[in-house]
């Protein structure tokens, strides 16, 4: 019986849980080969059975590869010195799920890929926004009354100053009129003279005769 050889399988570490708060979380898989000049393959799987492939990246390090999902994650990713570090963003809670790394060297052969490793649980937390403090419901009627009777007050207002000014012009345009009309008018020139009307002298001597 052959036995395969620890040669041709790729030991990976994984951190046993992350808790994620903010919807983002990063995953790194530190692998025990040498992928240098080598043509690999690197992906995170979701689920017990790796059902789900959650992000994948294939090329070398002769260039940065791009990392993608075919499977509708947010996924972008690093690589490093014997390490894949996988970022997760836009995580919801029904995502909470145990997650494992694979690391494949496609080229050149032989084919050797990881052996399953214990996997990393990622739990995904709610969000928990504080929601604003409401407006007590007895104290909106007080408000309202006070903005509608500081609304009167000043109406009020307004309305009594123009009626007072009204009430001063009228009465000055009277005081005026009935200062013209007492103004009795004088002819210029010098006073008439008044005189007694002439009577002839009777002559009482010719009556007699």
């Amino acid at each position: 019986m052959i036995f395969p050889s620890s040669e041709n399988k790729i030991l990976v570490k994984q951190l046993p849980r992350l808790v994620v708060y903010n919807n983002e979380v990063n995953l790194s898989c530190k692998y025990t080969h040498n992928l240098f000049s080598k043509e690999f393959r690197a992906s995170l799987y979701k689920g017990v059975d790796s059902a789900v492939e959650v992000c994948v990246v294939n090329g070398n390090y002769s260039h940065q590869p791009q990392f993608y999902s075919s499977t509708g994650f947010d996924c972008d990713g690093k690589l490093g010195n014997e390490t894949v570090t996988f970022y997760l963003r836009k995580l919801f809670v029904n995502q909470t799920d145990i997650y494992f790394c694979k690391i494949e060297v496609m080229y050149p052969p032989p084919y050797i890929d990881n052996e399953k490793s214990n996997g990393t649980i990622i739990h995904v937390k709610e969000k928990h926004l504080c929601p604003a403090q409401p407006t007590p419901e007895s104290s909106k009627p007080f408000w309202v009354l006070v903005v509608v009777g500081g609304v009167l007050v000043f109406y009020s207002l307004l309305v009594t100053v123009a009626l007072c000014a009204c009430w001063m012009k009228s009465k000055r345009s009277r005081i005026l009129q009935s200062d013209y009309m007492n103004m009795t008018p004088r002819r210029p020139g010098p006073a008439r003279r008044h005189y007694q009307p002439y009577a002839p002298a009777r002559d009482f001597a010719a009556y007699r005769s």
